[in-house]
C-alpha cells in the first residue's frame, strides 16, 4: 500500500467498558456518526467505527468491548499499516522491541501483528498480505 499523506497509521482501537457511553462521548465531541462493525449478537466483542478513508485524511479505527481488556491505561493500540506486517515485525525485534503476538489472519481483513515498542508501548501492525 502506498503512503499517499505521509502518515503510516492504517487502524486504532480504544477500548472501553461502556459501549453506550463511549459512543456518545466519541460521537458528541467529534460530532460523528460511529458506525456499527460488528455482529450486534455476538456480545462477546462490541465494535463501532469511526468515519474514514484509509486513502486520506482521518485514520479509520473503533471502539471495542472485549472480555479481557480493560479500559484506560495503556490499552489504546495504534495499528500501523504496512505492505507485510511480519517484515516491519522483524524490524521491531532487531531495534530492541518484542513481539507479543507474531503475525495472524484476521479474516478478509488481512494480517496484523502485536509488539511492544523499547518504552513497552504496545502496538498494532496491519497488512492485507
Amino acid at each position: 500500500m502506498e503512503n499517499k499523506n505521509g502518515n503510516p497509521v492504517g487502524w486504532f482501537e480504544i477500548y472501553v467498558d461502556d459501549m453506550d457511553r463511549a459512543t456518545k462521548f466519541y460521537e458528541s465531541v467529534f460530532k460523528t456518526k460511529l458506525e456499527q462493525m460488528s455482529d450486534p449478537t455476538d456480545q462477546s466483542m462490541q465494535m463501532k467505527s469511526f468515519p474514514g478513508n484509509i486513502e486520506g485524511y482521518g485514520t479509520p479505527g473503533a471502539l471495542v468491548k472485549m472480555e479481557g481488556m480493560k479500559a484506560g491505561g495503556s490499552n489504546v493500540i495504534i495499528y500501523f499499516a504496512c505492505e507485510d506486517c511480519s517484515v516491519e515485525q522483524e524490524r521491531v525485534v532487531a531495534a530492541g522491541g518484542k513481539v507479543s503476538n507474531p503475525k495472524m489472519s484476521i479474516g478478509e481483513y488481512g494480517f496484523c501483528s502485536i509488539v511492544a515498542d523499547t518504552e513497552g508501548n504496545t502496538i498494532g501492525l496491519h497488512s492485507m498480505k
